[in-house]
């Protein structure tokens, strides 16, 4: 079977840019002619593989982030976008969707960024706070990153031979090779920190109001900064972000990633979640987890050979604002979406603190959705302070969550599924009485002389 043609103009357009070169002199540095150079970035052209070594070499990146920026995220994100009931009767197939991704990237990025922010229900200019775009390169990589897997996991290998446990080993690790003692201080002298390295006094200093799982984790993550920055620097280069608030916030994600990945190694999460059925709180327990740090681990097990079910995961809080969106291996447009139906149970999480929520959804396109959500609080609350409070929402497919624990007792095929949408923006379903705004592109329908069980009224396609 012959190979795939590689086309990723914009991504060599932007190594070009990032070094100041104009294409003369790009070309004469990879040793073909300009006119070449120019049909590549224009997507004419494939990238062959020695054009991809000579760029690999002079220019010294990593292959692998020819596909970072792509516009609108992708084909397969602009093809979600494009799945919208007001595309319905364009009927664009992936041969025309190829074509405009090539001979048109930045109007296809347009177009991506001008549909978030109308069903975001937002004015038309991105925010500038490097967010979107680190969530962008999280989603690249699926949220899996089997670099830092592999060490984490070798490192986890070489803690489990220390005596005592996982957070001692760190500790001792940290004091041994890095010259730095862990030192629990009162929240009265850290009132406002959780976490605090002090390298004058070569400490890392914890908050006493974090918990077992919590303080692991601290540790954990400053071994990630100790040990694992060649690789998280790497990744964070070939991201190449034009903010520096993206590439802190990109690599505090990968640190964080780093950490997880010691306290739950790839491996042996993955046959304890295959052997639990993926119970969340169970798991918690095995690898003196928490229920966030679980759930957010599901999301990346996506290791060639060995991959996990595709999870995605969200986190909310009593306002529907979403502060973590991992969509992971899922495709799901649940995870994606900056706005969420009422009628998803996921809100309802805070009704029942603790308590873990089951909930069988389909969308309008008729795939279903097995969900759960509990609720969280964050470390850090003293008596009389704000409670912080959040939900933390787990989904599957439904076709393959039948594995799961929490799916016991569910028919995931015939059973009975809320019908929701992803926001009454984006949903043309006419009979929801939970609906709070006409959907973006449909007229509405006005009759004084009827009452509908929705709100509003609108033309169909």
């Amino acid at each position: 079977m012959a190979e795939a043609k590689l086309f990723a103009g914009h991504a060599v357009k932007r190594v070009r840019r990032a070094q100041g070169m104009t294409q003369s002199a790009m070309a004469d540095a990879l040793a073909i002619s300009p006119s070449y150079l120019n049909l590549v970035e224009r997507n004419q052209r494939p990238l062959t593989a020695a054009l991809l070594l000579r760029l690999a070499e002079r220019f010294d990146f990593d292959p692998r982030t020819l596909s970072a920026g792509e516009p609108g995220g992708g084909a397969e994100a602009i093809r979600r976008r494009l799945a919208d009931p007001m595309f319905a009767d364009l009927e664009i197939d992936r041969a025309e969707l190829a074509d405009w991704l090539a001979g048109a990237p930045s109007g296809a990025e347009a177009f991506a960024r001008a549909f978030d922010a109308l069903r975001a229900g937002a004015p038309a200019a991105p925010a500038d706070d490097g967010i979107s775009d680190v969530r962008r390169e999280i989603e690249r990589w699926r949220n899996h990153f089997p670099d830092l897997d592999a060490q984490a996991e070798t490192l986890a290998d070489e803690l489990r031979l220390g005596a005592g446990d996982l957070y001692g080993a760190i500790a001792e690790r940290l004091r041994t090779r890095h010259q730095l003692a862990i030192r629990i201080l009162p929240v009265d002298v850290m009132p406002d920190m959780l976490r605090r390295l002090d390298l004058h006094a070569r400490q890392l200093q914890l908050s006493e109001t974090l918990d077992t799982a919590s303080r692991t984790f601290a540790v954990a993550f400053q071994l990630a900064q100790n040990e694992a920055r060649a690789e998280v620097d790497a990744l964070v280069r070939g991201a190449g972000f034009a903010e520096r608030a993206s590439e802190r916030l990109y690599r505090r994600h990968l640190l964080g990633y780093f950490a997880a990945a010691i306290m739950m190694p790839y491996a042996r999460f993955l046959r304890a979640c295959e052997a639990t059925g993926y119970d969340v709180e169970l798991l918690q327990r095995r690898f003196g987890a928490g229920f966030e740090q679980v759930s957010h681990r599901l999301t990346t097990l996506q290791r060639v050979g060995a991959r996990g079910l595709p999870f995605f995961m969200i986190r909310i809080d009593r306002a529907g604002q979403a502060s973590k969106l991992y969509a992971g291996a899922s495709g799901s447009a649940l995870a994606e979406s900056p706005v969420r139906c009422p009628l998803w149970r996921l809100h309802n999480a805070f009704d029942r603190p603790g308590h873990l929520v089951r909930h069988l959804v389909v969308l309008e396109d008729d795939s279903r959705w097995f969900t759960i959500a509990r609720t969280v609080q964050p470390q850090g609350r003293r008596f009389g302070a704000v409670a912080a409070e959040f939900a933390i929402g787990l989904g599957l497919d439904a076709a393959l969550a039948a594995p799961l624990a929490a799916a016991t007792g569910i028919d995931l095929r015939a059973g009975r599924a809320t019908p929701i949408g992803l926001g009454c923006r984006r949903c043309t379903r006419a009979d929801c009485p939970q609906r709070a705004h006409p959907p973006a592109g449909r007229s509405l329908l006005i009759n004084e002389r009827e009452r509908g069980v929705s709100p509003f009224s609108f033309a169909g396609d």
